[in-house]
Protein backbone atom coordinates (compact mmCIF):
# COMPACT_ATOMS: atom_id res chain seq x y z
CA UNK A 1 0.00 0.00 0.00
CA UNK A 2 1.67 3.53 -1.01
CA UNK A 3 -1.39 5.32 0.29
CA UNK A 4 -0.90 7.03 3.60
CA UNK A 5 -3.75 5.51 4.71
CA UNK A 6 -1.99 1.99 3.78
CA UNK A 7 0.89 2.83 6.55
CA UNK A 8 0.49 5.82 8.69
CA UNK A 9 2.75 4.95 11.62
CA UNK A 10 -0.73 5.02 13.80
CA UNK A 11 -0.84 1.56 16.32
CA UNK A 12 -4.78 0.22 16.08
CA UNK A 13 -6.04 0.14 19.38
CA UNK A 14 -8.13 -2.32 20.85
CA UNK A 15 -9.85 -0.46 23.20
CA UNK A 16 -11.66 0.99 19.63
CA UNK A 17 -11.69 -2.66 18.26
CA UNK A 18 -9.64 -1.11 15.04
CA UNK A 19 -9.01 -3.22 12.20
CA UNK A 20 -8.48 -0.94 9.50
CA UNK A 21 -9.29 -1.81 5.86
CA UNK A 22 -5.90 -1.97 3.34
CA UNK A 23 -7.44 -3.74 0.46
CA UNK A 24 -7.51 -1.43 -2.50
CA UNK A 25 -10.54 -3.95 -4.17
CA UNK A 26 -12.39 -4.27 -0.98
CA UNK A 27 -12.63 -0.47 -0.51
CA UNK A 28 -13.77 0.44 -4.08
CA UNK A 29 -16.77 -2.40 -4.42
CA UNK A 30 -18.23 -1.16 -0.43
CA UNK A 31 -18.10 2.24 -2.04
CA UNK A 32 -19.66 1.14 -5.65
CA UNK A 33 -22.45 -0.36 -3.55
CA UNK A 34 -23.71 3.02 -2.43
CA UNK A 35 -24.31 4.38 -5.85
CA UNK A 36 -23.10 7.85 -5.21
CA UNK A 37 -23.32 10.78 -7.36
CA UNK A 38 -21.36 13.84 -7.27
CA UNK A 39 -22.86 16.55 -4.61
CA UNK A 40 -24.61 13.80 -2.70
CA UNK A 41 -23.95 13.46 1.21
CA UNK A 42 -22.69 10.47 3.09
CA UNK A 43 -21.63 10.26 6.71
CA UNK A 44 -18.69 7.83 7.68
CA UNK A 45 -18.74 6.21 11.41
CA UNK A 46 -14.96 5.89 11.87
CA UNK A 47 -13.13 6.65 9.07
CA UNK A 48 -9.83 5.23 10.86
CA UNK A 49 -6.95 6.00 8.26
CA UNK A 50 -8.96 7.06 5.81
CA UNK A 51 -8.98 4.53 3.09
CA UNK A 52 -12.89 4.67 2.35
CA UNK A 53 -12.36 8.37 3.17
CA UNK A 54 -10.49 8.76 0.16
CA UNK A 55 -12.61 6.86 -2.28
CA UNK A 56 -15.74 8.24 -1.45
CA UNK A 57 -14.22 11.96 -1.93
CA UNK A 58 -13.23 10.96 -4.99
CA UNK A 59 -16.88 10.35 -5.91
CA UNK A 60 -17.40 13.95 -5.68
CA UNK A 61 -19.50 13.45 -2.52
CA UNK A 62 -20.14 15.57 0.35
CA UNK A 63 -18.51 13.26 3.18
CA UNK A 64 -19.13 13.90 7.07
CA UNK A 65 -16.33 11.68 8.90
CA UNK A 66 -17.13 10.51 12.98
CA UNK A 67 -13.80 9.64 14.57
CA UNK A 68 -13.55 9.35 18.37
CA UNK A 69 -9.90 8.30 18.32
CA UNK A 70 -8.22 11.56 18.47
CA UNK A 71 -4.62 10.48 17.86
CA UNK A 72 -6.43 9.80 14.06
CA UNK A 73 -7.51 13.24 13.69
CA UNK A 74 -3.56 14.62 12.69
CA UNK A 75 -3.81 12.27 10.07
CA UNK A 76 -7.27 12.80 8.66
CA UNK A 77 -6.85 16.51 8.62
CA UNK A 78 -3.80 16.41 7.03
CA UNK A 79 -4.82 13.90 4.53
CA UNK A 80 -8.45 15.18 3.85
CA UNK A 81 -8.58 18.91 5.18
CA UNK A 82 -8.26 21.05 2.74
CA UNK A 83 -11.24 19.45 0.37
CA UNK A 84 -14.37 21.09 0.47
CA UNK A 85 -16.48 18.49 0.63
CA UNK A 86 -14.78 17.27 3.81
CA UNK A 87 -15.71 17.48 6.94
CA UNK A 88 -14.54 16.08 10.52
CA UNK A 89 -16.29 15.37 13.93
CA UNK A 90 -14.47 14.55 16.04
CA UNK A 91 -17.08 12.18 18.63
CA UNK A 92 -18.18 9.25 19.84
CA UNK A 93 -20.66 8.20 17.38
CA UNK A 94 -22.72 6.22 20.57
CA UNK A 95 -22.68 10.19 21.74
CA UNK A 96 -23.78 11.86 18.51
CA UNK A 97 -27.60 12.93 18.21
CA UNK A 98 -27.78 11.06 15.00
CA UNK A 99 -31.51 12.18 13.74
CA UNK A 100 -30.35 15.55 14.75
CA UNK A 101 -26.88 15.14 12.19
CA UNK A 102 -28.12 13.65 9.30
CA UNK A 103 -31.35 16.43 9.01
CA UNK A 104 -29.02 19.17 9.07
CA UNK A 105 -26.76 17.99 6.74
CA UNK A 106 -30.03 17.64 4.18
CA UNK A 107 -33.22 17.62 5.69
CA UNK A 108 -34.78 15.48 2.79
CA UNK A 109 -33.50 12.01 4.19
CA UNK A 110 -31.33 11.68 1.31
CA UNK A 111 -28.28 11.25 3.10
CA UNK A 112 -26.42 8.05 2.77
CA UNK A 113 -23.79 6.16 5.84
CA UNK A 114 -21.37 4.04 5.78
CA UNK A 115 -18.87 2.43 8.26
CA UNK A 116 -16.70 -0.17 8.68
CA UNK A 117 -17.73 -1.13 12.59
CA UNK A 118 -16.39 -3.10 15.61
CA UNK A 119 -18.14 -5.86 17.04
CA UNK A 120 -18.53 -4.41 20.19
CA UNK A 121 -20.47 -1.29 19.17
CA UNK A 122 -22.94 -3.33 16.69
CA UNK A 123 -25.45 -3.51 19.05
CA UNK A 124 -25.75 0.06 19.70
CA UNK A 125 -24.89 1.31 16.37
CA UNK A 126 -28.01 -0.93 14.92
CA UNK A 127 -30.21 0.54 17.48
CA UNK A 128 -29.83 4.21 16.67
CA UNK A 129 -29.51 3.77 12.80
CA UNK A 130 -32.43 2.16 12.90
CA UNK A 131 -34.16 5.05 14.95
CA UNK A 132 -33.09 7.67 12.85
CA UNK A 133 -33.98 5.61 9.37
CA UNK A 134 -36.52 8.15 8.04
CA UNK A 135 -33.32 10.37 7.67
CA UNK A 136 -31.32 8.68 5.71
CA UNK A 137 -31.59 6.91 2.08
CA UNK A 138 -29.15 3.94 2.77
CA UNK A 139 -26.89 2.53 4.41
CA UNK A 140 -23.53 -0.05 3.90
CA UNK A 141 -21.73 -1.31 6.82
CA UNK A 142 -19.19 -3.67 7.28
CA UNK A 143 -19.58 -6.17 10.51
CA UNK A 144 -18.09 -9.24 11.59
CA UNK A 145 -19.58 -12.17 9.33
CA UNK A 146 -21.65 -13.78 12.17
CA UNK A 147 -23.53 -10.10 12.90
CA UNK A 148 -24.50 -10.15 9.36
CA UNK A 149 -25.46 -13.51 9.20
CA UNK A 150 -27.81 -12.18 12.33
CA UNK A 151 -28.89 -9.56 10.77
CA UNK A 152 -30.10 -11.21 7.48
CA UNK A 153 -31.49 -14.25 8.90
CA UNK A 154 -34.62 -15.82 8.18
CA UNK A 155 -37.35 -16.91 9.68
CA UNK A 156 -36.46 -20.91 10.79
CA UNK A 157 -32.82 -20.21 10.79
CA UNK A 158 -30.61 -20.78 13.61
CA UNK A 159 -28.89 -17.19 13.49
CA UNK A 160 -32.59 -15.55 13.50
CA UNK A 161 -33.37 -13.44 16.49
CA UNK A 162 -34.07 -9.94 18.20
CA UNK A 163 -32.26 -8.28 15.68
CA UNK A 164 -32.97 -10.08 12.84
CA UNK A 165 -36.65 -9.22 13.35
CA UNK A 166 -36.07 -5.77 14.41
CA UNK A 167 -34.02 -5.16 11.56
CA UNK A 168 -36.48 -6.78 9.13
CA UNK A 169 -39.52 -4.50 10.64
CA UNK A 170 -37.25 -1.37 9.58
CA UNK A 171 -34.90 -2.12 6.61
CA UNK A 172 -34.82 -4.28 3.32
CA UNK A 173 -31.35 -5.93 4.30
CA UNK A 174 -28.88 -7.75 1.70
CA UNK A 175 -25.60 -9.01 2.53
CA UNK A 176 -23.46 -7.96 -0.49
CA UNK A 177 -19.90 -10.04 0.26
CA UNK A 178 -17.65 -11.01 2.41
CA UNK A 179 -14.46 -10.01 3.52
CA UNK A 180 -11.19 -12.07 4.52
CA UNK A 181 -8.95 -11.25 7.40
CA UNK A 182 -5.94 -9.98 5.07
CA UNK A 183 -7.83 -7.49 3.95
CA UNK A 184 -7.43 -5.37 7.08
CA UNK A 185 -4.41 -4.54 9.60
CA UNK A 186 -3.85 -5.76 12.04
CA UNK A 187 -5.53 -8.82 10.50
CA UNK A 188 -8.44 -9.44 12.33
CA UNK A 189 -9.25 -13.43 13.74
CA UNK A 190 -12.59 -13.81 11.77
CA UNK A 191 -14.23 -13.27 8.65
CA UNK A 192 -16.08 -9.70 7.68
CA UNK A 193 -19.26 -9.44 5.47
CA UNK A 194 -21.07 -6.08 3.99
CA UNK A 195 -24.55 -5.58 4.50
CA UNK A 196 -26.70 -2.97 3.03
CA UNK A 197 -29.40 -0.98 4.89
CA UNK A 198 -32.38 0.25 2.94
CA UNK A 199 -34.91 2.19 5.18
CA UNK A 200 -38.32 0.81 5.01
CA UNK A 201 -41.58 3.40 5.72
CA UNK A 202 -43.08 3.88 9.16
CA UNK A 203 -43.61 0.50 10.84
CA UNK A 204 -44.22 -1.41 14.25
CA UNK A 205 -40.35 -1.27 14.42
CA UNK A 206 -40.59 2.47 15.45
CA UNK A 207 -42.89 1.03 18.21
CA UNK A 208 -40.69 0.12 21.64
CA UNK A 209 -43.35 -1.65 22.92
CA UNK A 210 -43.21 -3.85 19.85
CA UNK A 211 -39.47 -4.30 20.34
CA UNK A 212 -40.05 -5.42 24.17
CA UNK A 213 -42.41 -8.14 22.84
CA UNK A 214 -39.55 -9.34 20.45
CA UNK A 215 -37.14 -9.22 22.88
CA UNK A 216 -38.83 -11.10 25.53
CA UNK A 217 -39.95 -14.05 22.54
CA UNK A 218 -36.51 -14.63 22.33
CA UNK A 219 -35.40 -14.44 26.07
CA UNK A 220 -34.44 -17.82 25.69
CA UNK A 221 -34.24 -19.14 22.43
CA UNK A 222 -34.28 -23.04 23.19
CA UNK A 223 -37.36 -22.25 25.05
CA UNK A 224 -41.30 -21.95 22.85
CA UNK A 225 -43.10 -18.47 22.75
CA UNK A 226 -45.22 -19.78 25.24
CA UNK A 227 -42.19 -20.37 27.90
CA UNK A 228 -40.73 -17.10 27.57
CA UNK A 229 -44.17 -15.20 27.02
CA UNK A 230 -46.22 -16.54 29.98
CA UNK A 231 -44.55 -15.08 32.79
CA UNK A 232 -44.85 -11.43 31.59
CA UNK A 233 -47.49 -11.75 29.70
CA UNK A 234 -50.27 -14.68 31.51
CA UNK A 235 -53.12 -14.08 28.12
CA UNK A 236 -50.05 -14.95 25.83
CA UNK A 237 -51.27 -18.02 24.69
CA UNK A 238 -54.41 -16.38 23.73
CA UNK A 239 -52.51 -13.78 21.66
CA UNK A 240 -51.17 -16.28 20.24
CA UNK A 241 -53.76 -18.50 18.93
CA UNK A 242 -55.93 -15.20 17.93
CA UNK A 243 -53.58 -14.94 15.68
CA UNK A 244 -53.26 -18.47 14.36
CA UNK A 245 -49.61 -19.05 15.99
CA UNK A 246 -48.91 -22.29 17.81
CA UNK A 247 -48.00 -21.18 21.11
CA UNK A 248 -45.55 -24.22 21.34
CA UNK A 249 -43.24 -22.78 18.53
CA UNK A 250 -39.96 -21.04 18.62
CA UNK A 251 -39.21 -17.55 18.23
CA UNK A 252 -37.11 -17.75 14.84
CA UNK A 253 -39.84 -19.31 13.18
CA UNK A 254 -42.01 -16.84 13.17
CA UNK A 255 -42.10 -14.42 10.17
CA UNK A 256 -42.47 -10.72 10.18
CA UNK A 257 -46.35 -10.60 9.53
CA UNK A 258 -46.39 -12.57 11.98
CA UNK A 259 -44.85 -10.64 14.56
CA UNK A 260 -46.89 -7.35 13.61
CA UNK A 261 -50.70 -9.17 13.24
CA UNK A 262 -49.58 -10.72 16.90
CA UNK A 263 -48.41 -6.84 18.43
CA UNK A 264 -51.55 -5.76 17.06
CA UNK A 265 -53.29 -7.93 18.92
CA UNK A 266 -51.06 -7.96 22.42
CA UNK A 267 -51.95 -3.54 22.14
CA UNK A 268 -55.75 -4.23 21.58
CA UNK A 269 -55.57 -7.13 24.69
CA UNK A 270 -53.75 -4.17 26.66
Amino acid sequence: MKQKWGNSGHRAKRSFGQNFLVDESVVRSIVASLSLRPGESIVEIGPGRGALTAELLETGADVTAIEIDRDLHPLLLENFGSRSNFKLIADDILQVDLNELLSNIDASGSVKIIGNLPYNISTPILERVSKARHNFSRAVFMFQREVVERITARPGESERGYFSVVIEAAFESVALFDVPPEAFSPRPKVWSSIVRLTPKPASAADEPRFRRLISMAFAQKRKTLHNNLKSVMPDADSALETVGIDPGRRAETLTLAEWVELYQVVEKKS
